[in-house]
């Protein structure tokens, strides 16, 4: 999202960081180990409005203004995990998940998401992210969600629903990837839709802003 938005973060061992105050909703620094510590504010714009997204759920950053915005868990949703009924059916079904691929269908689904133009046309064209978009038959967007791809496994993260129940749009995501091992992280009734698709969570973490 960084690259789409023209900024460069910094990996260290300790956590990833962006300099410039990064695009609406993501942070401007995550840990990357249990034992990281404050010293990540040094290479952040650390002023109101910064956010640190503690992957361990190890910081105390209430010292340095910062409070807790939000608690979830990380969740992982291996290959052989059992699929939700309507799972893994082809094409005909009456919903199905489909790739994003021109700047106005992303302004389309952008909208139904809520994040406008945090979401630009340059994530189009990006390898390692794909934007789905779930419809039923008759064309009405239910939903989406972005994949993005690693080495070893895929991150699944803006899954969200527009009309109806969201384990509709949970289904149709995990027909599109079969036998791709997931991760991301969700909390309260986006947790419980995610495991009843089958991810069970695995740790948690906790988002800090400065206010």
């Amino acid at each position: 999202m960084c690259r789409a938005h023209g900024l460069v973060g910094d990996w260290r061992p300790d956590g990833w960081t962006v300099p410039r105050r990064p695009p609406r909703y993501h942070p401007d620094a995550v840990t990357l180990r249990p034992d990281a510590d404050d010293r990540l504010l040094s290479r952040i714009d650390a002023t109101a409005g910064a956010t640190v997204k503690d992957s361990f759920a190890t910081l105390d950053l209430t010292g340095h203004g910062f409070q807790v915005l939000f608690e979830a868990a990380w969740i992982h949703r291996a290959p052989s995990a059992h699929r939700p009924p309507g799972a893994g059916r082809g094409p005909g079904d009456a919903v199905t998940a489909t790739e994003v691929g021109t700047p106005p269908e992303l302004a389309t689904w952008a909208a139904a998401h809520g994040g406008g133009d945090v979401f630009r046309p340059a994530l189009l064209t990006d390898p390692a992210v794909t934007v789905l978009a779930v419809r039923d038959s008759a064309g009405t967007l239910l939903g989406g969600a972005v994949v993005s791809r690693g080495t070893e496994v895929a991150g699944l993260s803006n899954v969200f629903t527009t009309v109806g129940p969201p384990d509709r749009v949970w289904r149709a995501v995990l027909a599109h990837l079969p036998g791709v091992p997931l991760v991301g992280y969700e909390s309260g009734d986006d947790l419980a839709a995610a495991e009843r698709a089958g991810f069970r969570p695995i740790g948690p973490l906790r988002v800090w802003l400065r206010s």
